[in-house]
């Protein structure tokens, strides 16, 4: 990632086109809105149309949500995260994930914005779908739903103080941001951390 320092204030300019600027940025209520309809959609289409009965849907739907946390992990680990070498690489993983970094209070840039954001979930459930069918009609949804729980988390760690009963994931965060971006990689749970030995110590 290549920037001097951490900036809590201010915001990146990425793109010389205000156009595309533009579509660098989003806030959490048009996420919202983009994929709150698509998972109720989705569950009722199953129910309706495809025979999921509500037992089987909510099964695949607490799957794809679990799902979502692993998926969270090793794409922040290993994506987000890539030693890249050549300018092209740096320059794709600073304006996917390092200008995040060296921003963090940017609250405009905190949910993947729309149009990427439609580009790759239609390409995972089309995954989805290839792997397991019309099982993806409720499979699609809980990981749809853990990606909203995630982007809210990772909001309101970066836009409001935490509650009493969720320090812990405030200060996960906020080493991996300042103090050991080695570390930290779960926002929206410490699961995969703790089971991969990555959880920050305290006394980083």
């Amino acid at each position: 990632m290549q920037f001097d320092k951490i900036k809590n204030k201010g915001q990146a300019q990425l793109f010389h086109s205000e156009l595309l600027e533009s579509m660098t940025k989003t806030h959490p209520i048009v996420i919202y809105s983009l994929y709150l309809p698509v998972i109720a959609g989705m569950l009722y289409y199953g129910a309706a149309y495809k025979g999921l009965n509500p037992w089987m849907e909510l099964l695949l739907f607490v799957a794809g949500a679990l799902f979502w946390s692993l998926f969270e992990y090793f794409a922040h680990r290993k994506l987000f995260h890539w030693a890249a070498e050549s300018p092209r690489a740096q320059k794709f993983v600073y304006t996917m994930h390092g200008v995040h970094h060296e921003f963090p209070r940017d609250k405009e840039r905190l949910f993947m914005p729309p149009v990427p954001s439609i580009i790759v979930a239609s390409l995972l459930f089309s995954l989805f779908y290839f792997l397991m069918g019309w099982h993806a009609l409720a499979f699609f949804p809980g990981f749809l739903f853990g990606y909203l729980m995630y982007g809210s988390m990772h909001f309101a760690i970066h836009a409001f103080a935490p509650p009493r009963f969720m320090k812990a994931l405030w200060r996960n965060h906020h080493l991996h941001h300042y103090k050991c971006p080695e570390k930290g990689f779960g926002v929206s749970s410490v699961l995969w951390d703790i089971v991969f030995g990555t959880v920050p110590k305290k006394e980083e």
